[in-house]
């Protein structure tokens, strides 16, 4: 059995009594042991997140807080342990608010050969995420140096495009929690967005997940940045949980980060294969866009995988790429043609820009190099 860890929090005398044993004879590796709810939860949670736990065993037996919010707060964590519901008898009425409140089983004495049985079922489905993180697909994010320099445009067309050419399943996730512009941009149908997904944890799997998405370009799935500003402060570690059961769900992943670099960004990066960093030729995005390579690279991002790319490039250049290349300390991955007019003509009209115009063309080959293929002679759908 998958070796598993995790933490109790019993205030039954017999409960804990079964129940220790047990855990000992099953060699699951106890973290910490509370006989009562903690009252002080930021701690609690901040702990959660140190030791993380696969589990963690719940008496509701006679809990004096609403067991969907214990719930809630015990699994918004990076850490998103099961939880193991224990009750002195089988009740009808707690069993079901235990389901209504997202415990992954109910248990109630004798637990036996049912603990062990709900255990064996965790300790599968812990190997097989294990798995899932390993064969994960790949996720490449977009994110601008300053505003404007064009990061949710590129992300777009990446988004619509990268289904023909790698012959997967993608997902466009707009995770530019201040002004996402995604879901107006490509006309999606769905009411609920990424903070949907970050405020019901508990209840993340692909069937939720699928409620969540929008969808009616082939192969591509677009989940929204949220739209209320209540809704923009989402926690760091728990955006991060979804992006990683995100990356298990689809062969690739294109992320719009915004502009600029913030604690979210940041806190992802690890599950970002490649950064494709946009900016524009003027001096306060090339500005911009220096310190924040150093913030990438003195933070751990390997600078093999950062992507440089140059948006709306004149014809003609006050410097050339090799000077750029050299103010700024990395190589330009890619250039993009300045054609403005053609893109605001492509969004008046609700359409990505027709890979036939030069503009089109630049984008089409930037996917390409993207997904590590030769472009296809066909132009972007309509969306609608």
């Amino acid at each position: 059995m998958y070796p598993l860890t995790a933490g109790i929090i019993i205030e039954t005398k017999e409960l804990w009594q079964e129940l220790m044993p047990l855990l000992e004879e099953l060699s699951v590796r106890l973290l910490f042991e509370l006989s009562e709810v903690p009252t002080d939860w930021p701690a609690f949670q901040e702990r959660l997140e140190r030791v993380r736990p696969d589990v963690v065993f719940l008496d509701v037996t006679n809990l004096r807080e609403p067991l969907e919010e214990v719930v809630r707060r015990i699994r918004t964590t990076g850490a998103a342990p099961a939880v193991f519901a224990l009750h002195t008898a089988a009740e009808p009425q707690a069993l079901l608010t235990a389901i209504r409140a997202g415990v992954s089983e109910y248990l109630f004495p004798p637990l036996g050969s049912h603990l062990k049985a709900a255990l064996e079922r965790l300790a599968q489905s812990r190997e097989k995420a294990r798995e899932n993180r390993k064969q994960g697909g790949k996720t490449v994010a977009f994110v601008s140096a300053k505003g404007g320099c064009g990061a949710t445009t590129l992300a777009c067309h990446v988004g619509v495009e990268l289904p023909r050419l790698v012959n997967g399943k993608v997902l466009l996730a707009d995770l530019d929690l201040q002004s996402g512009m995604i879901a107006f941009l490509l006309k999606t149908k769905s009411t609920y967005s990424v903070a949907d997904a970050v405020n019901n944890l508990q209840r993340l799997d692909a069937s939720y997940w699928r409620a969540l998405i929008s969808n009616g370009i082939p192969n591509l799935e677009i989940i929204s940045a949220p739209s209320s500003p209540a809704s923009k402060q989402l926690s760091a570690a728990q955006l991060k949980q979804v992006l990683a059961f995100a990356r298990t769900q689809y062969d690739w992943t294109v992320l719009d980060l915004g502009r600029n670099l913030n604690a979210s960004t940041l806190s992802i990066l690890d599950l970002i294969d490649e950064l494709y960093l946009v900016t524009t030729e003027d001096v306060p995005a090339l500005h911009q866009a220096k310190q924040m390579i150093q913030i990438l690279l003195d933070g751990g991002y390997p600078r093999a995988n950062l992507r440089l790319v140059l948006n709306r490039v004149p014809k003609r250049m006050d410097v050339t790429l090799e000077e750029l290349e050299g103010m700024l300390g990395v190589s330009i991955y890619s250039t993009i043609v300045d054609d403005y007019p053609a893109l605001q003509e492509a969004y008046a009209e609700g359409r990505l820009v027709d890979e036939s115009s030069y503009l089109g063309k630049s984008i089409s080959r930037l996917t390409a190099k993207v997904a590590g293929v030769e472009p296809k002679k066909k132009k972007f759908s309509l969306f609608g």
